[in-house]
């Protein structure tokens, strides 16, 4: 997004040193990531740097609020509610869309926040990568308020594994091994020391949880990283399992489940400002939009984009049985700003949050981007495309 920089960039680039980065990336853990890398970062000047700082500021505002929890409250499915919920989340992420004002300047629009872990480790391994195959500028950086990558994973260490040892905190997933995101599961591995295990692997005795490890030994869970995404377990009910949710045990939470629920697309409604476009729960919608190709209808309880409605008409709207559980929102206009080789390419920022237990705000970490020259982010909109997927932004 910076002229002088994505020249440089690009008139510098060659495939040779992409299929490098590539395959740097592979050999650290002999995986290959189940999504695309782009071939460039983004750079992200002061000007925008600053909006994105202000969005985030003024959307968390709002979400530490005390009546928060009594908003959201409606968010949580029952039959998922977890006990033992903290005071707030620990992980928190906002997707940005990065659009063009009337005034040709650039701006973020939030299309999406979540109450969930992302991928914290990994995107540090990828600004690494791009640092040691391409020229990035010294002074622009992927981590924020001072950190540096040794305080950055010290950070994490604290809040993920806590007092705990390592071997008695367990990253939980559905079947990790064939996760897209099965990469940054590896990376935290590395880092933390922890155990990476199948909700199906996980043992219960009353109410303590372990598992075996590699040499047949009973390990006690005393904190769980969870990284289930309710909506995918939903598509295993034969998954053999001892451990379900709404059991009562003794273990921590690194990241509370009921925070999925409760900052997710039910949030957004709630929310208002400058860099929110208007968002309402389909049941309170009255009066259909003259202009409603101009609004997106999200399901509130989806995975992956699964079940977004772009193109809408009123058929769309009347069809609906459980209007409670859709978001109709104004569409986000991507701005077309990066210049590649061929069409520009449009992106979405996600700026990631730690939220310290006792702390009064969450703390903005690091970044996450995906590049996309479809209609939408995402693989099913981008086959045949270059420098679209997977990237990170190196801010001023």
């Amino acid at each position: 997004m910076i002229a002088s920089i994505r020249q440089q960039y690009n008139s510098t680039f060659t495939n040779e040193a992409y299929q490098q980065f590539l395959q740097s990336i592979y050999d650290t853990f002999h995986h290959v990531p189940a999504f695309r890398i782009s071939e460039t970062p983004i750079f992200i000047d002061k000007v925008l740097k600053e909006k994105l700082f202000d969005a985030c500021n003024e959307i968390s505002e709002q979400i530490s609020r005390p009546d928060f929890k009594h908003k959201s409250e409606g968010a949580i499915i029952p039959k998922y509610k977890v006990e033992n919920e903290d005071d707030h989340t620990l992980f928190l992420q906002m997707d940005f869309g990065i659009c063009v004002e009337t005034d040709g300047t650039l701006s973020p629009k939030l299309v999406e926040i979540q109450g969930f872990p992302s991928l914290y480790f990994y995107q540090d391994l990828l600004a690494e990568k791009y640092r040691e195959h391409f020229d990035i500028p010294d002074d622009y950086i992927h981590l924020f308020q001072g950190l540096n990558q040794d305080s950055y994973r010290a950070l994490l260490r604290k809040n993920i594994i806590g007092s705990s040892k390592p071997e008695n905190v367990v990253l939980l997933e559905i079947q990790p091994d064939k996760q897209t995101t099965r990469i940054d599961f590896l990376c935290t591995q590395q880092h933390l020391g922890l155990a990476v295990k199948c909700i199906s692997e996980i043992k219960k005795e009353g109410r303590d949880l372990f598992y075996i490890d590699e040499k047949g030994k009973k390990i006690g869970i005393e904190r769980i990283y969870n990284r289930v995404i309710f909506d995918e377990l939903d598509h295993y009910p034969d998954l053999p399992r001892e451990f379900y949710f709404k059991d009562e045990v003794n273990v921590e939470w690194a990241g509370h489940p009921n925070w999925f629920f409760r900052i997710s697309k039910h949030t957004l409604p709630f929310l208002k400002s400058q860099y929110i476009p208007e968002t309402r729960f389909l049941s309170d919608v009255r009066e259909v939009p003259e202009d409603l190709h101009n609004y997106v209808l999200k399901p509130l309880y989806s995975f992956a984009g699964s079940g977004v409605l772009m193109n809408l008409n009123r058929f769309d709207l009347h069809s609906i049985k459980e209007s409670e559980n859709y978001i109709l929102q104004r569409k986000v206009k991507y701005a077309s700003c990066i210049a590649t080789p061929n069409e520009p390419a449009k992106c979405e920022v996600r700026m990631l949050m730690i939220w310290e237990p006792g702390a009064p705000r969450p703390k903005l970490v690091t970044n996450l981007v995906r590049m996309s020259k479809g209609e939408m982010v995402g693989v099913k909109y981008n086959r045949d495309k270059d420098w679209v997927g997977a990237s990170v932004g190196f801010f001023e």
